[in-house]
């Protein structure tokens, strides 16, 4: 995830993330094999975060991802979250992804959040 971004503007999740009470995070996999992840994390009441949503490069083009996003909308909603937005980058690397979001229904937002605006990253959003 952090080819393609420049640091500065590469806001993966670390582990050490993973244990704070915001975060929940899952996994896809197939017979114990490992497909993708994803993570939702509560921001202010009422709305939540599409984190560190990945797909193995063995799993592309099988709708792990897709899977995955639905999944997280769908505990987002369960937590009673009624927005759900995301940061991903502006690189030809994301494509895929961003394609993904326009076509589950997600818009372009501005920054949310702590993240600044940069030619590295654009946000979505998208009401549930």
């Amino acid at each position: 995830m952090r080819a393609g971004s420049p640091p500065a503007a590469c806001h993966v999740l670390p582990v050490d993330g993973l244990k704070i009470p915001e975060i929940r995070f899952f996994t896809l996999r197939d017979g114990g094999i490992l497909l993708g992840c994803g993570a939702l994390k509560r921001l202010e009441p009422g709305h939540g975060e599409v984190k560190s949503m990945r797909t193995v490069d063995g799993a592309l083009g099988r709708g792990v991802g897709k899977a995955m996003l639905k999944h997280i909308i769908k505990e987002a909603r369960i937590e009673g979250i009624g927005r759900v937005s995301l940061e991903t980058g502006s690189t030809d690397q994301f494509a895929a992804a961003i394609r993904l979001y326009v076509r589950e229904g997600f818009t372009p937002c501005g920054p949310f959040g702590d993240y600044a605006d940069t030619q590295w990253t654009l946000f979505f959003t998208k009401a549930i």
